[in-house]
């Protein structure tokens, strides 16, 4: 409501979000049965290659696809673009491909990109810093502060339009925040949750170079509450930058995670060499 009690102006009706893009992964098997049965020629594989790599002007703004390792999937997409559609066209063309009656979906999740009600803003960081002892008075403390406000607009964008770093290793898993009895994170002050959440990201931070993080939300458009997605230079920082977090009381007393899931950055020849099509 604006001052004078008429109400606020609405945004028009639309599916690009007001602030943020559209996120999906996409998660697929192949059908060994259904294969056999095939023709598995080149125009099928060069076929199979256009759909998931979406070269033409339907191609989402971000679009990586991997080999996955383990039984629960052969190969996966991960895209992000303010239409879900056009992020929805690849999945479809994919699976209406002449290869694409071998292929199973196996899981999606959908999400959106937001900015984190825990980053802080910049007043928020100058009591972080009076609180650690800096004297607010002081010419590094305004130099902090300053600095800090200037690097605010880029940590927006790379948390609402982020680039897909081309590490080659890439985990995926939905998390919720914890509402079991002693333990509900929603009902905990926000001063905790913000506390407890900057030790989380103090803790993401030692891995900074080694591995690069995702956190999109799907409360209200998925089964979980949020996605994170990680890209790292190398599988082991996968597993060391998991098991650290873990000892944080975000994720020790608060975090449900649910199944993982392990790629590597592939092309689509790849994904078709590697799984012997």
């Amino acid at each position: 409501m604006n001052p004078h009690g008429a109400p606020a102006q609405l945004p028009e009706p639309s599916i690009i979000p007001v602030q943020g893009w559209h996120c999906g992964h996409y998660f697929y098997r192949w059908n060994r049965a259904v294969l056999k049965d095939l023709c598995v020629d080149s125009a099928a594989k060069s076929d199979f290659c256009q759909a998931i790599s979406a070269s033409d002007i339907t191609r989402p703004e971000r679009l990586q696809s991997f080999i996955v390792s383990g039984h629960k999937a052969d190969f996966a997409l991960v895209m992000m673009d303010p239409n879900p559609l056009t992020i929805d066209h690849v999945h479809q063309r994919l699976m209406s491909s002449k290869l694409g009656a071998a292929v199973e979906a196996v899981y999606s999740f959908t999400s959106m990109s937001e900015i984190s009600e825990y980053l802080p803003d910049k007043d928020q960081y100058a009591q972080k810093l009076i609180r650690s002892g800096e004297d607010p008075t002081s010419p590094t403390f305004l130099a902090k502060v300053s600095s800090y406000e200037k690097r605010l607009p880029m940590m927006f964008a790379q948390r609402l339009a982020p680039e897909f770093p081309t590490w080659p290793a890439m985990c995926f898993y939905p998390m919720n925040k914890s509402r079991n009895v002693g333990a509900n994170w929603f009902l905990q002050p926000f001063s905790a949750r913000m506390e407890m959440m900057a030790e989380h990201a103090q803790s993401g931070m030692a891995f900074a170079g080694r591995v690069t993080q995702l956190v999109t939300a799907s409360v209200g458009v998925d089964d979980w509450e949020w996605g994170v997605t990680l890209w790292a230079r190398n599988p082991q920082f996968l597993k060391e930058i998991v098991y650290t977090m873990r000892y944080d009381k975000a994720s020790a007393t608060f975090g449900e995670f649910g199944q993982f899931y392990t790629g590597y950055l592939s092309s689509a020849e790849q994904i078709l060499a590697h799984c012997r099509i």
